[in-house]
């Protein structure tokens, strides 16, 4: 039985990475691994998410994307731009039932934040 999963970014600078997503998206920083730091955990509510050095894998910077859902997704985007987040899209109701928008990262890996639809057909 599957009972969670975390998803794995691969970033160019891992520190400053780091710093994005704590300043700019407020997740918490749950773990630093390495000498120097090429690995961190970072957490928000029931949601991990890791960013690994790109120095530390053949994966790619930027290539990543994770759905991660809210309870108020108004209210977490006008979070994200007063924080200054990279914010791509205001957020919008979707036929496939979801009110969602978009940040990306300092490498371009995505962020689509999202609940569920209030918009009646």
């Amino acid at each position: 039985m599957m009972r969670g999963s975390t998803t794995v970014f691969t970033v160019k600078n891992v520190m400053e990475s780091l710093a994005y997503y704590h300043d700019k998206i407020g997740f918490d920083v749950a773990f630093e691994y390495g000498e120097p730091t090429f690995y961190v955990g970072l957490c928000s509510g029931e949601v991990t998410l890791h960013l690994i050095s790109a120095g530390q894998t053949p994966r790619q910077p930027g290539h990543g994307a994770v759905s991660i859902l809210v309870d108020d997704v108004d209210a977490v985007y006008a979070d994200l731009v007063k924080r200054g987040a990279k914010v791509l899209k205001e957020p919008k109701d979707y036929d496939y039932g979801l009110r969602d928008f978009d940040v990306a990262d300092l490498d371009g890996n995505m962020i689509f934040f999202g609940m569920e639809s209030k918009k009646t057909s």
